[in-house]
């Protein structure tokens, strides 16, 4: 049987109402690595490029509230450059090419629970984006 640790997803299927960045993108610290005063950067297992992250705003509004905010992880040579931020909303809304997902126990607290990773190849801006409520009025005029 051919299962991996971690799945390829559609970017619909994780976040089916759409994404949103709400950090900035930054190095993922390599805890073995690094010592005091002195941080290395984790490298991808399978690639061996620098891991960044960037917190991502779930826009479910039925998400648990724990749900909310998650971390996706993106291996590259150089930082990521986020999309530009689209006019009249507060957050850079975003969708991610080569998404995968990893399941696994989470056990801090008295219950253990199953906990998602996030990975993905790359992000840009959505392919197309929903109107806001101004765009909307305008094309109504």
């Amino acid at each position: 049987m051919a299962i991996k640790n971690k799945f390829p997803v559609a970017m619909g299927d994780v976040f089916p109402h759409g994404a949103f960045i709400v950090s900035e993108v930054e190095p993922v610290r390599d805890f073995d690595q690094s010592a005091p005063g002195r941080p290395v950067q984790q490298n991808d297992k399978e690639s061996g490029l620098p891991v960044w992250s960037v917190s991502v705003l779930d826009a479910d509004p039925e998400a648990r509230r724990s749900d909310k905010t998650v971390t996706v992880k993106i291996a590259a040579t150089h930082q990521p450059v986020p999309p530009e931020a689209a006019a009249g909303l507060p957050f850079r809304p975003v969708e991610f090419d080569g998404l995968t997902v990893t399941p696994y126990v989470q056990e801090n607290g008295s219950r253990p629970r199953v906990a998602y990773s996030f990975r993905a190849a790359g992000m840009r801006a959505p392919a197309h984006q929903r109107p806001t409520s101004s765009q909307k009025n305008q094309d109504a005029a």
